[in-house]
């Protein structure tokens, strides 16, 4: 996509609360450049504890998938991390996670942003519900996008992107709210990125009734890094480097994070009340 964003940068989204919040947009491109094409915003929902190359690295082949296989024109991407409500194992507080991921917006890509609206909130807030709040900023407050003609102002698809272990879970009866399915896959769609060890056949035969709305990316180049294995590498004094961005592990180092073991201690006490 190209990168003619509108709008100077905002406060950081690391500095920002509920208070002062204020819809990050610097890099959404505000006008299109192919008429024909709809335009589209990607929002990747999750824990980013800590963020890593693949997470960055899923919104450039949603890119090049929207741009080759739909009539879809990508004019942003958003990071939305967890708030601290979800009280995951490994979950490192929302201010170093949405810190993280700006640094990695910022330093890596030219039309990535963070917006820290969830990671704000007191309460855990469902998918659906963080998918309405961009629908909401960018169709309503910012009233879409401007066609390419310059004139005409045309509505943004948003749509989830995801790695293909959400759609593991949203095809496994009863983890997932029929109506939160029906509002995500119905009303939104997504992109999923394959990943290995996810059966995307049986997962989406489970999700027939969307499938028109489930996109599926195929990775060319594999990568399996996850946030979970980074922060095994961590406990155990091993280098990530190459793994996650340089301004990333500097962070991590300054703050030290994920370094006291606290998420094999809570895995500890699990098999402990297992065995009693």
């Amino acid at each position: 996509m190209t990168t003619n964003a509108a709008g100077p940068a905002p406060q950081p989204a690391s500095t920002m609360t509920l208070e002062n919040y204020r819809f990050p947009a610097h890099r959404l491109l505000r006008q299109q450049n192919d008429p024909e094409r709809t335009p589209l915003v990607l929002v990747a929902c999750g824990s980013f504890s800590p963020i890593t190359y693949l997470h960055l690295r899923m919104f450039e082949m949603a890119n090049d998938y929207a741009r080759i296989n739909t009539q879809y024109e990508v004019i942003g991407g958003y990071l939305s991390p967890v708030s601290d409500a979800y009280k995951k194992a490994g979950l490192a507080e929302s201010r170093h996670r949405v810190r993280m991921c700006e640094l990695a917006a910022e330093e890596t890509s030219s039309w990535l942003m963070v917006d820290p609206w969830e990671a704000l909130q007191p309460d855990y807030m469902p998918t659906a519900k963080v998918l309405d709040h961009f629908e909401y900023e960018i169709n309503h407050v910012l009233n879409g996008a401007v066609a390419a003609d310059g004139e005409t102002r045309r509505p943004v698809k948003i749509m989830l992107l995801a790695g293909a272990d959400l759609i593991g879970t949203m095809s496994t009866p009863g983890v997932w709210a029929e109506k939160d399915l029906d509002h995500i896959l119905g009303n939104y769609g997504a992109m999923i990125v394959e990943r290995s060890g996810t059966d995307m056949d049986e997962a989406l035969a489970n999700l027939k009734q969307w499938e028109e709305n489930i996109h599926v990316i195929a990775q060319m180049i594999q990568n399996n890094v996850s946030s979970t294995k980074i922060r095994l590498f961590l406990r155990r004094d091993m280098s990530v480097q190459y793994l996650i961005p340089a301004p990333v592990i500097q962070y991590i180092e300054q703050n030290r994070l994920y370094v006291d073991d606290g998420e094999a201690k809570s895995k500890d006490k699990d098999k402990q009340r297992a065995t009693n």
